[in-house]
């Protein structure tokens, strides 16, 4: 996990937001951009080919595409498999 310093300004399926984390879980994963989202303050992960860079004219990039509107994989603060076995099993 990478801390983005400063924040990546990205476009994603919920709208426009800044990357905090780069979430690489190795060279079989895709990599997952953990973005807070401008609009509603809401904070997602979203897979690569879910997110694009912003507008920016001074680099060219004046009409990025638009990404898909792919449901998030995960949302932050959500394991995405149960835990099993002895820890699971204690009481809380």
């Amino acid at each position: 996990m990478l801390q983005l310093n400063p924040p990546l300004p990205l476009n994603t399926p919920k709208g426009e937001g800044f990357a905090h984390f780069l979430i690489d879980y190795g060279p079989e994963s895709d990599l997952y951009w953990t973005v807070f989202i401008t609009e509603t303050g809401e904070i997602w992960t979203f897979s690569n080919r879910e997110v694009r860079a912003i507008k920016n004219i001074t680099l060219g990039r004046v009409a990025p595409s638009s990404p898909s509107n792919a449901k998030p994989r995960r949302e932050v603060g959500v394991h995405p498999l149960p835990i099993s076995g002895p820890a699971a099993e204690r009481p809380a």
